[in-house]
């Protein structure tokens, strides 16, 4: 026990010795004088020691990939308007947010001057009358910019917009698209989507909502059966939105045709809840307060026949029922397509909050300074130490790939076909879950990384994680949405090897020649080698395709059901649709890498593959665990990721500023965060 003590004491001694070392020279320690005055910090702008590498703009176009100059007016109009709440910190430095301690109905009501204020300044024209693959780009573009200010107002419009309105317009007809669509553009209409319940959300196939038939009236009768039937978490439904689309079973003369979608209002022109309809509030929440989420329960409400949207399937007159699409699973495949818009947009979303947590997390990291490493030396830069290197540096090399596999997964959807549907479920649900799961980790880490002023609501980052915790489970919940893709992914798998065919779609066409052979002596150069990169990610998922295949064909012989075989095959379904969102991801970004001219983008984008692919490595263990790395080529993996951190560092502050976030964006803690917190501008705060 004396010797724990001692050892104790030891380490105690020590301690205070490098305190000691922090407070005071080693001269007035020996003569025991008074502490002298010392020289104040100062903030010192990361550009005057950062210069750049390459253009930033020329990156911007990258990562933003389309419509710049339709962002940078987005974000003017918004910076210039009081409603967006412009704040003059210092040397008239503006800062625009939501005010976080405002109540939950002030900042509904808010929400809704917004969006008033951007529908009279043209906003929103063409959202929905405008299907061109331009007009549906520009209308991205701004949206993911309106998000970026707050998620309240981005996501009550993706309700009203991307959810309500694409219902319209996807599942409705000519009579509905000329009676909603322009109404809805102008906000005539409010809509809203009720497809979650109580007892069921992923499972939309499950609700208990039903629509009845009246063949004699000739109107459907919607009606909750049961509390479990309740409409629940209805963005709109509590406060402001006066129809809904409702997701029903259909019964037609007892017999259930399963789930269809259907027209309700639900509020009278001047915000009275309309007859047998009860509405409660959700409550407060952990992030999204600006969104009036609600519960809704029908009593036996009445319908006009004409409010079935009946583009997939329709009831005529006498009760009979009809649809072109004979299969219930397609037919029903085809009602959850407003899910893919709302899918791709989330996917964008995670993106760009990620960006803002780290624009803020890398300035500070380029202006704060923390301890010395030598007796008496000047303290070091966040930034210069490795650890936090290897905390934001790789990070910055996700977002960046994730940016352009975002982008593709946009043009995808705008270019999308009856044929391209089953790619664009598989991308959609795989790169959704990815980028926002991704985006938690971010917002974790740069807080973190800010410190205490990570918690500050006014440096944006801890509020951001409340925020966009929701994406991890809306439209689609992230761990079923990968179980989605290795499901359709095995269906792939199994026609190709049923049929003798080769692999066409999914970017799968690897899978046609003989596996990759990897190196069984690992270098940096050859790590670094985009062919090296590409055949491991590939040689993963096509050994992942292999065995997740082989257990669930295996249980099946046991005695298993299909659907119980693939349940029980869980870990090695997830192993595969990470491995299969990771490659697709690498290949996108490689791809962009390869469209550069310019010679010191391009070795930048190369360093950034780079440390993608090497992160990816030394984050998943399936590299390790299926032997497609031995341990000596792991460890030398994790070493790479250090040394391309010391690579990237001199171009951090250069990446981040091509992120295209204006300063008004971003918060205090990115630039002078010194005079942010001086006495002198505590008024301002």
């Amino acid at each position: 026990m004396a010797s724990l003590y001692n050892s104790g004491a030891d380490r105690a001694a020590r301690r205070a010795a490098v305190l000691a070392n922090h407070l005071v020279q080693a001269d007035q320690l020996a003569t025991g004088s008074l502490l002298l005055a010392s020289n104040c910090l100062h903030y010192n702008p990361p550009e005057l020691t950062n210069p750049a590498s390459f253009n930033p703009i020329h990156l911007r176009q990258i990562l933003d990939g389309h419509h710049l100059e339709a962002r940078d007016w987005m974000f003017k109009l918004m910076e210039e308007s009081p409603l967006f709440c412009p704040k003059c910190r210092w040397e008239g430095k503006v800062f625009v947010a939501p005010d976080y301690n405002a109540t939950k109905e002030q900042q509904r009501e808010m929400t809704m001057r917004r969006i008033e204020f951007l529908l009279n300044n043209g906003v929103f024209e063409g959202w929905l009358t405008d299907s061109s693959a331009e007009a549906t780009m520009r209308k991205f573009a701004l949206k993911e910019c309106i998000g970026i200010f707050d998620h309240s107002l981005g996501t009550k419009l993706a309700v009203h917009f991307i959810l309500w309105g694409s219902a319209i317009k996807f599942f409705g007809t000519k009579i509905h698209h000329d009676k909603w669509l322009r109404d809805t553009e102008k906000y005539k209409v409010l809509g809203s989507f009720s497809m979650t319940e109580l007892g069921h959300g992923s499972n939309v196939r499950g609700v208990e909502t039903i629509a009845t038939y009246d063949s004699n009236k000739r109107e459907f009768i919607i009606n909750t059966p049961c509390e479990s039937a309740q409409k629940y978490w209805i963005g709109g439904a509590a406060n402001h939105a006066t129809h809904t689309v409702v997701f029903s079973q259909l019964h037609i003369n007892g017999k259930n045709e399963g789930v269809h979608a259907f027209i309700v209002q639900i509020r009278d022109s001047i915000g009275n809840i309309c007859p047998n309809i009860r509405i409660a509030d959700c409550g407060h929440k952990i992030g999204l307060n600006g969104v009036d989420n609600g519960r809704i329960w029908f009593d036996n409400v009445r319908i006009p026949r004409e409010n079935l949207l009946n583009s997939v399937a329709d009831v005529l007159p006498d009760g009979q029922y009809v649809s072109s699409i004979k299969d219930p699973d397609q037919r029903f495949a085809a009602f959850l397509s407003p899910l893919t818009a709302g899918r791709v947009n989330i996917t964008a979303m995670a993106v760009y909050i990620s960006k803002v947590a780290l624009a803020i997390a890398t300035r500070y990291a380029l202006s704060r300074r923390a301890f010395s490493v030598i007796p008496n030396g000047p303290e070091v830069l966040l930034l210069d130490y490795h650890s936090h290197q290897h905390r934001l540096i790789p990070l910055l090399a996700k977002v960046c790939a994730l940016s352009c596999a975002s982008n593709f997964l946009k043009t995808l959807y705008i270019q999308r076909t009856p044929e391209s549907s089953k790619a664009l479920h598989v991308y959609s649900s795989a790169l959704k879950a990815t980028a926002t799961w991704q985006n938690m980790i971010t917002l974790q880490e740069c807080r973190e990384a800010c410190g205490g002023q990570g918690l500050k609501t006014e440096n944006r980052i801890g509020i951001l994680k409340g925020e966009f915790d929701v994406q991890s489970t809306f439209e689609g919940d992230n761990n079923i949405l990968m179980q989605q893709v290795s499901k359709a992914l095995l269906a792939e798998y199994v026609a190709v090897q049923i049929k003798q065919k080769h692999f066409k779609d999914l970017g799968l066409e690897h899978m046609n020649g003989p596996a990759p052979v990897i190196p069984p002596v690992l270098t940096s150069s050859i790590l670094r080698n985009a062919k090296f990169q590409t055949d491991i990610f590939s040689l993963r998922e096509r050994d992942l395709f292999q065995r997740f295949s082989e257990e669930v064909f295996r249980y099946q012989a046991q005695g298993e059901s299909k659907e119980k075989a693939l349940l029980l095959s869980y870990q090695l379904a997830e192993e595969l649709a990470r491995a299969f969102a990771e490659r697709t991801t690498l290949q996108i970004f490689l791809e962009a890498e390869t469209s550069v001219l310019q010679a010191p983008l391009k070795e930048v984008l190369g360093l950034l593959r780079s440390m993608y692919a090497m992160t990816c490595i030394d984050e998943v263990a399936s590299f390790l665990r299926y032997g497609y790395l031995s341990v000596d080529n792991a460890a030398v993996v994790r070493k790479e990721v250090m040394a391309l951190c010391t690579d990237l560092r001199p171009h951090a502050l250069t990446i981040v500023s091509s992120f295209g976030i204006p300063d008004s964006f971003l918060s205090p803690i990115a630039f002078d965060w010194i005079e942010a917190n001086s006495w002198s501008n505590l008024s301002s705060e």
